[in-house]
């Protein structure tokens, strides 16, 4: 039977997560398809049924737990010998009642560097999605100033931040290498990833942990560049479908609401935003006068997470 041909299966997989951030896994029972392997509990979505509310059902039925609080993430395509399967994972955050195992052989709270092996095929890659952190600061040390940029730069890892591009295009060739070496630099102290905007050889120069691009050059590639992190800019959805057939780890969607730099720009709203971004299988960051204080709704929206400019740095979006 070809891929073409094979029955879709929907399935709604909860990543259940702790206050330690640690997630929940499951080992399948003998008695089902790929006895032993790992997987996230969940389900296949019954006739009629939502994909979120057969997240609930399942792991009520798996776990015994009633889910309270969680958000939509992204959603993979999986081609099994038996079956394609489009997963839609939840993020779990808050549940009622003790998780007790009804279904699995056994299960086991982890972290994103952590594994549990074999993993499920379809699960596999979810892994890398939730080692990325939720909040991205981007840089704008040409309108702050180099020393100033930095400074502000120290003030957010300290606080926290553990993801930063690095988008300096105006600043002349030696003070942006000058200025990405120091950055970098700073972000590893701090165990934080930085990202290099559009220049892969200062990226690799500067040892940077990974590659943004721009929309243009994300629509003029045919391939995923070769950095252990990529993401992309994007405006609407064959951007976005572009950047998931290139295998990118995430991508920006925005301007979700207007902002400073450019204000007379056509805001996506959260709806639109929404719509934009559901069913994908990358991470997806909202972008666009956007502040920590709008992670919630973002997060509703289907957003990994927040990226901002001004704000990330104490200024107002």
């Amino acid at each position: 039977m070809t891929a073409k041909n094979r029955k879709r299966i929907e399935v709604a997989a909860g990543v259940i997560v702790r206050d330690d951030g640690r997630f929940l896994l499951g080992q399948r029972a003998a008695d089902t398809f790929y006895p032993g392997y790992w997987e996230f509990p969940g389900g296949k979505v019954e006739p009629g049924e939502s994909p979120a509310g057969a997240l609930c059902r399942e792991l009520h039925e798996e776990l015994g737990i009633r889910v309270e609080s969680f958000y939509p993430w992204i959603v993979r395509v999986h081609e099994y010998e038996h079956a394609s399967v489009r997963l839609h994972f939840f993020e779990v955050t808050r549940w009622r009642g003790n998780i007790r195992d009804h279904v699995h052989a056994a299960l086991a709270w982890i972290a994103a560097d952590e594994a549990c092996t074999p993993m499920l095929p379809a699960n596999g890659p979810v892994f890398r999605a939730l080692a990325l952190p939720r909040r991205m600061g981007i840089t704008q040390a040409a309108a702050m100033g180099v020393e100033p940029q930095l400074a502000a730069l120290s003030l957010a890892l300290a606080g926290g931040l553990r993801l930063v591009q690095l988008r300096e295009a105006g600043l002349p060739a030696s003070e942006r290498r000058a200025f990405a070496v120091e950055a970098v630099r700073r972000a590893h102290a701090a165990r934080a990833r930085a990202l290099v905007n559009d220049d892969p050889e200062l990226a690799l120069a500067v040892g940077a942990d990974g590659l943004h691009l721009p929309a243009a050059r994300l629509m003029a590639s045919v391939s995923r560049p070769g950095f252990a992190w990529v993401g992309a800019s994007c405006h609407d959805r064959v951007e976005l479908e572009h950047a998931a057939a290139l295998g990118l780890d995430y991508a920006l969607l925005g301007p979700v609401k207007a902002t400073a730099t450019h204000p007379a720009g056509v805001a996506l709203g959260w709806a639109r935003f929404a719509a934009l971004a559901a069913g994908l299988p990358l991470s997806v960051f909202a972008l666009g006068g956007l502040a920590d204080g709008d992670m919630e709704t973002a997060r509703r929206a289907g957003a990994h997470g927040v990226a901002a400019i001004r704000a990330a740095w104490g200024g107002k979006g």
